[in-house]
């Protein structure tokens, strides 16, 4: 595993780093580690079913049917 120096680092993110590390149970080290992972870390991919399931159920199917005609298309701008 690598080794990272990270150097001219304000006291200040200096601290809050502790505190948040202290807050949740880890070192500053480990704390600074899922810090870096997490803004790293690159959005799961899924799948196409979950992308489809994931759209919202909007309207009745009518709403969406296709109308072949200007004459057959409700005038919905009344």
């Amino acid at each position: 595993m690598a080794n990272l120096l990270v150097r001219g680092i304000d006291e200040a993110l200096v601290t809050a780093l502790k505190e948040r590390a202290v807050a949740h149970g880890r070192s500053a080290e480990a704390e600074h580690r899922e810090i870096l992972a997490a803004a790293l870390r690159r959005p799961r991919k899924r799948s196409l079913a979950a992308v489809l399931a994931a759209i919202p159920d909007v309207g009745e199917d009518s709403d969406f049917e296709r109308v072949d005609s200007a004459a057959e298309a409700p005038d919905v701008f009344d």
